[in-house]
């Protein structure tokens, strides 16, 4: 059992990763687990009560950024086609995560390290990719994201800006959505482990969604794109340390 002092600053952690998170389109699980896990909540709680908090953000940030101007259903669709099934079998499937853990830290890390250091992206000539190409990308992010718990905006906002598919911001809105639509379908496909939820689960839900109110606002509107770019290379850098060494 926690303290209530525990308490407080467990829900003070949750509203600052949905801040943080939510400002550049993302659901925060990866940011929600290392939370839980740093707290010492039941590791069986984690993917359940992470996606749960990811679907909630992620709609609030899908909503900002949409009603901002910034979503492209022509890029998001490809995507979303086949990430969509494939986070479904990653969250019915049980793989042990060490091996791709370690990978895919290293690999947020890296990318995170690559935007900080990558100017004027806005300037950018934009390249949409080819159809086929975003096929793929979808299925390999899909299974990625419901294996892990968390819902591929993570990997695919750095995918979109690093290949020029994307603007800043456009990405964080594509990255919304698909993180909600991803980690609905991972929640159902691991829908048995929802009795794994902590009692105090709704607070944290409270928590998250004024976080993520807050942050996809400021995101959305606010924030100048250099400031989105440095929030997301925080964000990655976080995740990357988490998926490493929590």
């Amino acid at each position: 059992m926690l303290s209530p002092e525990a308490y407080f600053l467990l829900l003070a952690a949750i509203f600052t990763v949905a801040i943080l998170y939510s400002s550049v389109g993302h659901g925060g699980a990866s940011g929600y687990i290392g939370v839980l896990a740093l707290f010492s909540i039941m590791p069986e709680a984690f993917k359940p009560t992470a996606l749960i908090l990811n679907i909630m953000v992620a709609a609030i940030a899908t909503y900002s950024f949409a009603q901002a101007g910034h979503f492209s259903w022509r890029l998001f669709w490809p995507f979303a086609t086949t990430s969509v099934p494939c986070s479904f079998i990653g969250g019915y499937l049980t793989v042990p995560p060490h091996v791709y853990k370690q990978l895919v830290g290293m690999v947020l890390l890296a990318s995170a390290c690559h935007l900080v250091f990558h100017k004027e992206h806005e300037s950018l000539e934009i390249q949409r990719p080819a159809t086929p190409v975003a096929l793929v990308v979808g299925a390999v992010l899909g299974l990625l994201s419901g294996l892990t718990g968390v819902g591929g905006g993570i990997f695919l906002s750095p995918l979109l800006l690093l290949l020029k598919w994307g603007r800043a911001r456009e990405a964080s809105a594509i990255a919304a959505l698909f993180i909600l639509v991803n980690s609905i379908a991972g929640l159902l496909g691991h829908i048995s482990s929802l009795q794994q939820i902590p009692p105090f689960g709704p607070l944290l839900a409270l928590a998250a969604v004024l976080g993520g109110i807050i942050g996809s606002v400021f995101g959305s509107r606010t924030l100048p794109v250099a400031g989105v770019v440095k929030a997301l290379s925080l964000v990655l850098a976080i995740a990357g340390l988490k998926l490493l060494f929590v």
